[in-house]
């Protein structure tokens, strides 16, 4: 049987190595091709993705991944995004992650297992299905987020997007914080570090697989509120079919999702 958190920890390394080998921005942000997910390749994405891929590559796995898109055959299918916030990571501020989900199927209920680390402060989230999340190892769920939504991340932010929907949650959140990273402000939900998530565009499998199983697994509510079917029915693959909303409680996440559905 695979240990997966050994995997991780070794794709960890190996992401590292390529921070090192490009530590400039000059050396981080050339474009050298499109992802099939729909973005620009940069040579930081490409490095760490290669990388990644070389470590699973001899595991008997389907890798969907955020540049090389979805091969192999085998029957546990690993969600890869090599850098969560890589426009970030291309101009060196610390604020991006290495996220890993594993499945055993092709929906977001078959996720079981789920990584992400923050290259910036060197924190560990991991969540286990029906097992718990964790932040270093220590259990999540002690501190949850505020019944009132004090702080609202904002992720996908182009200007314009920000500008279209920022009023829409005027009354509903008292503060926004825009970090550049889907992955870990929904880490920071499950620890009650922000107290509700949204995506202004449509979020891929491999920005939320890991990180919605820790917020999930803590029992807080998430939510792919344009999108036909339930979350959990959601397919591990590379469509922005919807735009996601999470927060402490059913209700709030319904709140915040009604709010940018209407406009």
């Amino acid at each position: 049987m695979t240990d997966w958190l050994a995997v991780c920890r070794e794709a960890v390394g190996d992401v590292r190595g390529v921070l090192v080998d490009l530590p400039l921005r000059g050396d981080r942000e050339p474009v050298v091709g499109a992802g099939l997910g729909g973005d620009d390749t940069t040579a930081i994405d490409r490095a760490a993705e290669e990388v990644i891929l070389a470590r699973f590559c001899d595991l008997d796995v389907t890798i969907v991944s955020e540049e090389a898109g979805r091969f192999g055959d085998g029957e546990t299918v690993v969600v890869i995004d090599p850098i969560d916030g890589s426009l970030n990571a291309k101009r060196g501020i610390p604020y991006f992650a290495l996220s890993i989900a594993v499945a055993e199927g092709e929906r977001m209920d078959d996720v079981h297992f789920g990584y992400v680390y923050d290259f910036g402060t060197g924190e560990e989230w991991t969540a286990r299905r029906g097992e718990g999340a964790f932040l270093g190892g220590e259990p999540l769920g002690g501190e949850r987020p505020k019944d009132r939504i004090e702080i609202l991340a904002f992720e996908a932010t182009l200007t314009s997007l920000v500008a279209e929907h920022a009023a829409d949650v005027t009354g509903i959140a008292h503060r926004l914080r825009i970090m550049g990273s889907l992955a870990l402000s929904l880490c920071h939900l499950a620890a009650g570090r922000v107290d509700a998530v949204c995506s202004l565009k449509g979020a891929r499998s491999v920005d939320i697989a890991a990180a919605q199983l820790l917020v999930r697994e803590v029992g807080l509510s998430i939510e792919l509120f344009d999108g036909p079917d339930g979350f959990g029915d959601a397919p591990l693959d590379l469509e922005g079919r919807s735009r996601v909303a999470a927060a402490g409680t059913p209700a709030l996440c319904r709140q915040v999702a009604d709010a940018l559905r209407s406009s």
